[in-house]
């Protein structure tokens, strides 16, 4: 689907972030000569017709303290991991949580769960919750740290 004139602009005025302020949607729209409504209007079009996948918040851990971040994986009886699936999700801590298919025989996980705390100790601390939660329906588990900072973006032009 081609991007309209307008389209092109609402994107342009987005794609590095919406302004923090108290109505970001008035500021977007009076950058761009049209009503806040107009600019919500559209981008709740954009993500009907899935040129946006989503809107929300991407917080960088870093600046709010949280050095240290792994990424758990977990082997976990495909018989139980979206039930305990959904309740890792639920934990404070876990910023993101879901299934992924194995590759064996060299990758045997299929549970993701990403940690975040200020030391360590801290996440190893929030593993040990998740595998107490997993019980016996966990079969292994290991943490991959963050040693940098990936692109964090949405859509561009």
């Amino acid at each position: 689907m081609p991007l309209s004139d307008f389209d092109r602009r609402l994107v342009a005025a987005t794609q590095g972030g919406l302004p923090l302020v108290a109505r970001p949607y008035e500021a977007v729209g009076a950058m761009l000569g049209v009503s806040g409504e107009l600019v919500r209007e559209r981008l709740g079009q954009m993500l009907d017709e899935g040129l946006v996948r989503r809107i929300g918040a991407v917080p960088n851990h870093y600046r709010l303290g949280f050095t240290a971040n792994g990424m758990t994986v977990w082997d976990v009886d495909d018989a139980e991991v979206d039930a305990l699936g959904e309740r890792v999700g639920a934990l404070p801590g876990v910023s993101h949580c879901y299934r992924r298919p194995r590759h064996l025989p060299d990758w045997p996980y299929n549970l993701f769960a990403m940690l975040h705390g200020r030391s360590r100790a801290e996440v190893e601390r929030q593993a040990l919750a998740i595998h107490c939660l997993l019980g016996p329906a966990c079969r292994g588990h290991d943490i991959l740290y963050s040693s940098a900072i990936l692109k964090k973006t949405g859509l561009r032009l």
